[in-house]
């Protein structure tokens, strides 16, 4: 018995690492944005790129990533990209032109594409159901974990050594989680249906075409371009769908979508992260533009919110076991909704950041619960033989979650706002707070459906 809770406890840690370096790394440039800025001379047109080609590369090949995970090997496949985002830091830190260091970021993004899902198929794999929730709450805890360290540390590095720092942290981490998850990790694999390089190239490129499209959209850039290139990457999209749907061995079996579970929780995690990826691309800017402080302080702000992550996670996974994946799901997506609307009330009456700081910790708590229970709703409505390809779906569902929800909250925040004086930013704000709680509200039209199983 002893053996078992040491297993699973080498299991849950080492999958979390991977899942933890991809976090961290999106985290911790952000911060590190300015000084790359002026130590390469460039426009922020320019170094908008250095964060979009990551998430571009991740949505072009996270489903071939997958894929090959469950035919040659999920453990495999989850130390060679562990091993690939570890050289590439490398690359990343030596680059000596913006051109160098967003190549870099591309291969950077090309292992981490299947750090989180293989970690997650591991995991729900190679653990019994009675602790899932559990295991994923700590799995999301230790995840959580990048988004208070990353802003924090990121901006400590810059304004102690150098931003190739940032890429340096990575090294150590990557080696220690190679040797460790080569020796204990236990390997499993999916269906070996064959890999289908049209549906390959259908895929990539139209899950790339539609996050470059929602990134550049709020942008000056030539608006015919985008739409253009948007739509045609909708339509490569639905092809690729209906390809999937004669294809006798599918990228993506849409006969997983017939159970209500699956459907109702993928779109419930997209409407979850498209609320919470809209404030993080805001919040931040709010406490550098309105209240004026520097980049670390504005990062030590983010705490009452992403703190709760590590703290709440591992609990929630826990009343996820026991209570269930509907009542903790629904009950999150309402906490991180009525906690953002919160903050028009509470912050706007007082302008304290403790009123702010409360109604974040709410939000913070919701998403914690919300995120494991999505997760264990997922994963455990389908057969073992497809978790990895239901982990691959599930953060396609969350990455897309994230890009919609961001040009979302950037369109409201013209609409009703701007960045002409801090009135106009204060009222965009505003918007996008509003918004933000609205789209979490509105998951649970879909979280109130989860069942422990389909009735027949």
């Amino acid at each position: 018995m002893q053996e078992r809770k040491v297993n699973s406890s080498a299991i849950i840690i080492l999958t979390s690492l991977g899942f933890f370096m991809s976090m961290i790394d999106s985290m911790i440039v952000t911060t590190a944005t300015t000084a790359i800025r002026h130590d390469f001379q460039i426009s922020v047109n320019v170094l908008q790129w250095l964060l979009n080609i990551y998430n571009i590369t991740i949505a072009a090949l996270l489903l071939v990533g997958v894929s090959l995970g469950e035919k040659i090997g999920r453990k495999k496949v989850y130390l060679i990209g562990i091993a690939i985002f570890t050289i590439a830091s490398i690359f990343c830190a030596l680059s000596t032109s913006i051109t160098l260091l967003i190549i870099s970021r591309m291969i950077q993004a090309v292992g981490a594409c299947v750090m989180t899902p293989m970690s997650m198929a591991i995991l729900t794999h190679s653990l019994p159901v009675d602790i899932r929730g559990k295991a994923l709450g700590i799995w999301s805890g230790i995840g959580g974990l990048a988004l208070i360290v990353g802003p924090v540390l990121g901006g400590f590095i810059v304004a102690t050594l150098s931003w190739q720092w940032i890429f340096w942290i990575n090294l150590p981490i990557g080696i220690i989680t190679i040797y460790f998850a080569h020796n204990l990790l236990p390997e499993s694999k999916g269906k070996d249906d064959k890999l289908n390089f049209t549906d390959i190239l259908f895929i990539a490129i139209s899950s790339a075409g539609i996050i470059w499209s929602l990134s550049t959209i709020t942008t000056n850039t030539t608006h015919v371009i985008t739409i253009i290139t948007g739509l045609s990457s909708l339509a490569l999209a639905i092809l690729f769908i209906v390809r999937q749907k004669i294809s006798s061995t599918p990228m993506i079996p849409l006969r997983l979508f017939r159970t209500k579970v699956f459907t109702n929780g993928n779109i419930a995690t997209f409407l979850l992260y498209a609320s919470m990826f809209g404030v993080l691309f805001f919040l931040p800017q709010f406490f550098l533009v309105l209240e004026n402080v520097n980049p670390l302080v504005a990062g030590l702000q983010l705490l009452p919110w992403t703190a709760t992550l590590v703290v709440i996670a591992p609990f929630a996974g826990s009343a996820v076991d026991r209570f269930g994946e509907k009542i903790i799901a629904t009950l999150g997506l309402f906490l991180q909704g009525i906690g953002y609307l919160l903050i028009i009330f509470l912050f706007n009456a007082t302008g304290s950041y403790i009123a702010m700081a409360i109604p974040l910790m709410i939000a913070g708590m919701g998403l914690s619960m919300a995120g494991p229970a999505l997760q264990k709703a997922v994963l455990s409505a389908v057969e073992p033989i497809y978790l990895g390809k239901a982990s691959g779906i599930y953060n396609i569902f969350r990455l897309f979650g994230g890009a919609i929800g961001t040009t979302i909250c950037v369109i409201v925040f013209n609409i009703f706002g701007g960045t002409t004086n801090s009135t106009a930013f204060a009222e965009g704000f505003d918007a996008v707070i509003i918004t933000a709680g609205l789209i979490s509200l509105f998951g649970i039209v879909f979280s109130i459906r989860l069942t422990t199983r389909d009735k027949k």
